[in-house]
């Protein structure tokens, strides 16, 4: 009579632990790529509930007027963009730090509000985005 083993080794691999790995792996890849936000722009926009220590030397104001924008510098109107930077250059010319608020309706366009931060950053004048407060 032969005896028998009851315990045989199986040679078989389960790969199935593996997968879960691996999906578990992706699925946490996945989520902290989305979470992963790089700043293109790195902007310092002044909080409304804070008085800022910089006092602006001058004043921009745009104002919506139908399909087109009125420019203001110091509440004296002024051609475009051009004319902004015209002014502007007139009034800070020889100012060390010169700063510039900028005072813009809720319904002007980001486009406009835009070609006032260039002319202000061609120009090395610092810019506040004034708002009101909440």
């Amino acid at each position: 009579m032969a005896i028998k083993h009851g315990s045989k080794v199986e040679k078989s691999f389960s790969a199935s632990s593996m997968t879960d790995l691996m999906f578990l792996l992706l699925l946490f890849l996945l989520i902290a790529t989305t979470l992963i936000n790089p700043n293109a722009l790195k902007l310092m926009l002044p909080k409304s509930s804070n008085q800022l220590k910089d006092k602006a030397m001058t004043t921009v104001s745009i104002k919506p007027d139908g399909a087109k924008y009125l420019y203001y510098v110091e509440l004296e109107r002024v051609d475009g963009i051009e004319g902004v930077e015209r002014a502007l250059r007139q009034r800070l010319d020889g100012q060390k730090d010169a700063t510039v608020s900028l005072h813009c309706d809720k319904k002007v366009a980001v486009d406009e509000v835009v070609k006032v931060m260039n002319v202000a950053k061609d120009n090395n004048y610092k810019l506040i985005l004034a708002t009101n407060p909440k």
